[in-house]
C-alpha cells in the first residue's frame, strides 16, 4: 500500500498556515492553537486572528474539502481562548517575569513591555480585553498579569470577556463575509492572505510607536 495521502497532508503541516492547521485539524485545531498562542510564551507566533476567520469563512464553503461546523468552531475557539489564558496567568503569577528575562525574543521582550505599558495605561479590565486583539501582547500580557499580581477574580472575569470578543467577533466576521460573497471560495486565499496583513498592523504600528518614542 502507499503512503496515506493524510498522513503526508500532516507531516508537510505549516503551523503559520490557518487553512493548513485547518485542513489538518478541523476545530480541534482551533482550540490547540489558540490555547498555545494565549496561554505558552511559545506560541506567540501562532496565527490566531487569521485562524479565527478563516474558520468562519469555512463553515460557509469549503476549501480543499475542508468544511467546519459553525457551532462546533466557537466552542472550540472560546474554550482554547479562555483555557489558555488561565494557564498564561498561573504560570506568571509562579515565576512570569523570571520566565520572559530568560528568553531572547525580541518580540517576546518588546510584547512584553508593551503588556506592562498597556496594564498602567488602562488599568486590568480594558487592558486585558484590549490584549486580546494585539497579537504577540495577548501572549504575554497573561503571565504578565499573573506576575504583576493581577487580582485572580479581576483577571478571569475580563479575560472572559474579552476571550468571547475576540473568539466570536473574529469567526463571525469570517462567516458573515462567506454569506455576503457568492463562491466565496474562489477568493479565499486572496482574503486569507489580507487577514494575515491586517492582523500584523497592530505590529508595525507598535514598532512605529517605540521608534517615534525612542528618537524623542
Amino acid at each position: 500500500m502507499g503512503p496515506d495521502p493524510t498522513a503526508l497532508t500532516s507531516l508537510a503541516l505549516n503551523p503559520l498556515d490557518a487553512n493548513s492547521l485547518l485542513a489538518a485539524f478541523g476545530a480541534l485545531g482551533i482550540a490547540a492553537v489558540l490555547f498555545a498562542e494565549t496561554g505558552l510564551l511559545v506560541g506567540f507566533f501562532l496565527p490566531g486572528d487569521s485562524l479565527l476567520f478563516t474558520a468562519g469563512l469555512l463553515c460557509t464553503t469549503s476549501k480543499n474539502g475542508v468544511h467546519l461546523n459553525l457551532a462546533s468552531v466557537l466552542v472550540c475557539a472560546i474554550i482554547g481562548a479562555i483555557a489558555g489564558a488561565q494557564v498564561g496567568y498561573v504560570i506568571g503569577d509562579k515565576g512570569g517575569k523570571a520566565l520572559l528575562a530568560r528568553s531572547k525574543n525580541k518580540q517576546l521582550q518588546h510584547g512584553a513591555v508593551r503588556a506592562e505599558e498597556i496594564l498602567t495605561k488602562y488599568g486590568h479590565a480594558k487592558a486585558i480585553v484590549l490584549a486580546r486583539f494585539i497579537p504577540i501582547v495577548r501572549t504575554v500580557l497573561n503571565p504578565m498579569a499573573g506576575a504583576l499580581d493581577v487580582p485572580v477574580r479581576t483577571f478571569t472575569i475580563w479575560q472572559v470577556v474579552g476571550g468571547l470578543l475576540w473568539t466570536v467577533g473574529v469567526t463571525m466576521a469570517g462567516y458573515g463575509l462567506g454569506n455576503t460573497i457568492p463562491s466565496i471560495d474562489t477568493y479565499l486565499l486572496p482574503i486569507i492572505a489580507l487577514i494575515v496583513v491586517v492582523s500584523l498592523i497592530p505590529i508595525a504600528l507598535e514598532l512605529l510607536r517605540t521608534r517615534r518614542a525612542a528618537q524623542q
